[in-house]
């Protein structure tokens, strides 16, 4: 049995989600829009960090929740929501293709296409050459359908990988 390809591009939060969450996040807040003074907040429409003077918002995102509606999965007890930075109106999204905040020690937490969480990985080893051998690791094994890339120091939500 073959495993099917893997593409190993970071998945910012959808657009038409993302037009949700600048309304009402998943928690079922009015989303607050701010001026971010001091830049540095990582963005999961456009995958980057925010820059000085930037509108940005703060919302509650379900990532796996949203993605079981989609796939008919159910998460169970593994559904859950956090905070996420968004710009607080649309951008054009990610300008690349690659892995991005790899600067730091993360989580690669592995599900299946069932919902339920496989077990993950801390990739200890920053930059992109880490997280390389994190997602393909994950994706050896042919149970695992999406990874969740999230920050050790909160546990949020970055990004997820999906088998190609």
């Amino acid at each position: 049995m073959t495993t099917p390809a893997v593409t190993r591009t970071a998945r910012p939060i959808p657009q038409e989600t993302l037009d949700e969450l600048r309304s009402t996040d998943d928690a079922g807040r009015p989303t607050v829009p701010v001026t971010d003074d001091e830049g540095g907040s990582p963005l999961r429409c456009c995958l980057r960090h925010s820059e000085p003077g930037e509108r940005i918002a703060l919302v509650s995102y379900a990532p796996l929740r949203r993605w079981a509606a989609a796939t008919d999965a159910d998460p169970g007890p593994y559904d859950e929501q956090g905070p996420v930075f968004i710009h607080a109106h649309a951008c054009p999204g990610p300008t690349g293709d690659g892995l991005p905040f790899t600067n730091s020690h993360r989580t690669v937490r592995r599900y299946s296409a069932a919902g339920r969480i496989l077990g993950g990985r801390l990739v200890e080893e920053p930059g992109p050459d880490g997280f390389e051998a994190a997602v393909t690791e994950a994706f050896t094994d042919p149970e695992v359908a999406l990874v969740h890339v999230r920050a050790v120091e909160y546990g949020c939500f970055l990004y997820e990988v999906r088998r190609g």
